[in-house]
């Protein structure tokens, strides 16, 4: 009696089910007989895309093949006289080489390469023993490449005349140029010194007003030591500035004084008056003696 109290529904509450179970089985079944179909359908129509661009790769893959294999049997081979750095493709074909070995020769050309004789052509890659015998008889070089085959023997022969402006010959050892008067045209003649080097030399040597020493020249960074062999001191006089009429800026702007330092200077002549030698300079923390001595060779009080 319980059982049956628990399960009992009214009757609207069974249609009410019934209803939704029938309308469940009905979409079912309408799912299983046309919705299957469109799935393979689909299935069908991606299955066939795939094979169509197999078939489309496949095509294209064999339409290469003729590109390393290259079959000659269907054309007529001509003789004829040609020049390798010109001939087109057309031509080239019809002097019975393969499409894969016209194309070798087109990279060639498009590098920038030259036959200068007809040597040259035999190194083509492919090109068979038996067709450079049949073809060299027809190999005509013209006299533009001609002339550049002659400048090539010249430059080999070592008689090719060197752009001594542009590439200038560098000094011997036991050669030297002057360490203050030598222009950047010069100073590239020394080993270890280019473009570069030449004119950071050039701007040191104004901002210093001139060289004392050759040594100073270790000052530029990156300078090859070996270079400094190559100069000679010839004891130019150096631009000295005035100590004592400068302000901080005019005095920072020479190398061996930096901002500190020069106003340690200003900070000194404010308070005592001008400096009568860089010695009295020795009691500011801003230099070291060899500050003070480096910079005696650039100082006029």
């Amino acid at each position: 009696m319980f059982l049956n109290d628990f399960f009992y529904l009214p009757r609207s509450d069974r249609r009410v089910i019934f209803t939704l179970l029938v309308i469940g089985v009905v979409l079912c079944g309408l799912y299983l007989c046309f919705g299957s179909n469109d799935n393979n359908e689909s299935q069908k129509v991606a299955l066939s895309d795939t094979i169509r661009k197999a078939e489309q790769n496949l095509g294209k893959s064999v339409g290469n093949i003729d590109y390393y294999y290259d079959d000659k049997s269907d054309r007529v081979v001509e003789r004829f006289s040609f020049d390798p750095n010109t001939a087109d493709s057309s031509q080239l074909l019809r002097l019975g080489l393969s499409k894969w070995q016209v194309k070798n020769i087109y990279k060639y050309r498009n590098k920038g390469g030259v036959f200068r004789s007809r040597e040259d052509f035999s190194r083509i890659y492919g090109l068979t023993e038996k067709q450079y015998r049949e073809l060299e008889p027809y190999i005509r070089i013209s006299s533009d490449y001609q002339q550049a085959r002659a400048r090539w023997a010249e430059y080999k022969g070592n008689e090719y005349v060197r752009d001594s402006i542009k590439y200038p010959v560098k000094l011997k050892f036991g050669e030297t140029i002057s360490l203050n008067n030598s222009d950047t045209t010069e100073l590239k003649k020394v080993p270890g010194i280019g473009s570069g080097f030449a004119r950071a030399i050039v701007s040191y040597r104004n901002r210093l007003g001139g060289f004392y020493d050759v040594t100073q020249l270790a000052e530029i960074d990156g300078l090859p030591d070996e270079a400094l062999d190559y100069f000679r001191n010839d004891h130019a006089p150096v631009k000295k500035i005035a100590i004592n009429k400068l302000n901080v800026n005019q005095l920072r702007k020479h190398p061996y004084i930096n901002f500190y330092q020069a106003k340690a200077i200003v900070d000194f002549r404010r308070l005592r008056g001008d400096v009568q030698d860089l010695s009295d300079l020795r009691l500011l923390k801003e230099f070291t003696n060899e500050d003070i001595n480096r910079l005696r060779h650039y100082v006029a009080y």
